[in-house]
């Protein structure tokens, strides 16, 4: 039998933790959603606000974050905050969110986008490659409807096992291929917006500005048929105010798993200091980055073309204008760059919270275990399940719409977390104060709520499902505690 391990080992320091940060932050999202952004507000300077906004809030967290991770330097992260600023139900509320979609789901959706983009370069690989297909109904439109799995889906599933195998190894492989991955779409990235500017184009930038403050909303004339083109509709007021929650799933989904540093604080060197200098260093670099790519786009991009490219990818586009016909080949390296190291920082920092709920006795006892490498391989194989049954399901698109409501809502009670445990705990050691506080906290609070009342009125179909989900945690809970207490009087009876 292989020897476990009973301890993490702190083997990461703040370079490492940064580009956790960056990498798991940097998927597929902002090669693709600024068009959905363009179609919600239709105009250059609300383009950019919404990315504006976005990252000031993500800043704000990811400092008023520090105070926690300092204050509770253990793997679980927001887990364990917020089981220590309300109860272990509230936590394992989001542990189990975490688990069943906001983690496998979005681990599901990278690697499938993974896949996508590699077709450029292998058209084998094609989503549009059925290799099974089943008819399972008719939908609103009155077309069939088809279970089917394709051969991204497959290359998907290949590449979270392989990236779940080379976690299972120990931390400083994963480590290795984070920072590398990380490092060089960081450069492409940077590269591709310096080769955008060179490519500035006078007339369509003037012209994409020209009405830059003026909201729109484009909707299908016809859901049915995309063909018969789209309503552009002035927007104002709490219209306007709609228009930017919808537009914020987008760039709040590209700019999630920020955090994903606080779940593997067991592992970093100092985690006092240096968890919270990565949540600032990585935030604010994705941060310019998200917003000098944008600007770029609408350099060379009409808002016309933004909003309305083929299935949104407005980075082929774009860089089929900078680069000519190479562009596309470009893009499709630099995308599978970007979702191989994301994948990766996902799956390595994703099993260290069920690591900690089955320590806490609220998830299976399996994936409470190390590895004689250090790490939790139950829980990464548990992890690596469930994204293959969501890239199988192919709902993977429609879960993740929902991510972006149930994230900001567990962001804006932890946050709320800082102010009960100045209350609650008024004495303990803390290395590192929220910058800002109250202010910016608060501020916080305030945004992310409002983000979240607004798509509840303005677009309900992306909140009830992911409440359901959280919702359903609850009885699981009590089934959980009631199968621990079970346990551990059985194994007090053995003794």
């Amino acid at each position: 039998m292989a020897e476990q391990s009973s301890t993490f080992k702190p083997s990461l320091g703040l370079w490492d933790g940064t580009m956790l940060v960056a990498g798991s932050m940097i998927g597929s999202g902002i090669f693709i959603v600024s068009a959905d952004i363009t179609r919600n507000v239709g105009s250059a300077g609300w383009l950019i606000g919404v990315w504006l906004i976005t990252g000031f809030m993500t800043l704000t967290a990811a400092l008023s974050y520090g105070e926690l991770s300092a204050m509770f330097p253990k793997a679980g992260g927001q887990y364990v905050y917020l089981k220590e600023s309300y109860n272990p139900l509230v936590a394992f509320l989001y542990g189990w969110s975490f688990f069943s979609v906001i983690q496998t789901g979005t681990i599901a959706a990278v690697g499938v986008a993974f896949s996508k983009f590699a077709a450029y370069l292998l058209p084998v690989l094609s989503e549009d490659n059925k290799l099974f297909s089943l008819q399972t109904g008719v939908d609103a439109c009155g077309n069939a409807t088809y279970f089917s799995v394709s051969a991204a889906q497959i290359v998907s599933i290949g590449l979270i096992a392989f990236l779940t195998y080379t976690n299972t190894r120990g931390v400083k492989g994963s480590k290795w291929i984070q920072n590398i991955f990380t490092s060089t779409k960081l450069l492409s990235l940077f590269g591709l917006i310096v080769a955008g500017f060179f490519a500035f184009n006078a007339d369509v930038w003037n012209a994409n500005w020209q009405n830059a403050w003026v909201a729109t909303k484009a909707t299908l004339i016809d859901a049915c048929n995309p063909s018969t083109g789209f309503n552009i509709t002035p927007i104002a007021g709490t219209a306007l105010m709609g228009g930017i929650a919808a537009a914020m799933v987008g760039s709040v989904f590209s700019s999630d798993a920020w955090n994903n540093v606080t779940f593997i604080a067991g592992e970093i060197k100092n985690p006092q200091r240096n968890i919270g200098l990565s949540l600032f260093l990585g935030t604010l670099i994705v941060t310019v980055i998200y917003v000098s790519t944008n600007l770029m786009y609408i350099s060379v991009l009409p808002l016309e073309t933004l909003a309305h490219v083929e299935k949104d990818r407005i980075a082929v586009a774009a860089a089929n204008i900078i680069f000519g016909n190479a562009g596309t080949v470009v893009i499709a390296l630099m995308i599978m760059i970007s979702t191989f190291g994301c994948d990766n920082g996902l799956i390595l920092s994703g099993a260290r919270v069920y690591y900690t709920m089955a320590k806490d006795g609220v998830f299976f006892k399996k994936a409470g275990t190390l590895n004689k490498n250090a790490v939790p391989a139950w829980a990464l194989w548990a992890q690596c399940a469930v994204a293959a049954i969501l890239c199988l399901s192919g709902r993977y698109g429609d879960l993740l719409d929902m991510v972006s409501f149930i994230v900001v809502i567990f962001y804006v009670l932890t946050i709320i977390g800082i102010f009960i445990l100045r209350k609650k705990m008024p004495d303990a050691e803390r290395p590192y104060k929220a910058f800002g506080y109250p202010i910016l906290p608060a501020i916080y609070v305030i945004m992310g709520i409002s983000f979240c009342v607004l798509l509840i009125i303005y677009k309900p179909e992306f909140t009830w499902p992911g409440l359901i989900i959280a919702c359903i945690g609850i009885p699981l809970y009590y089934i959980a505690v009631a199968s621990n207490k079970k346990s551990n009087n059985t194994d007090t009876t053995e003794i």
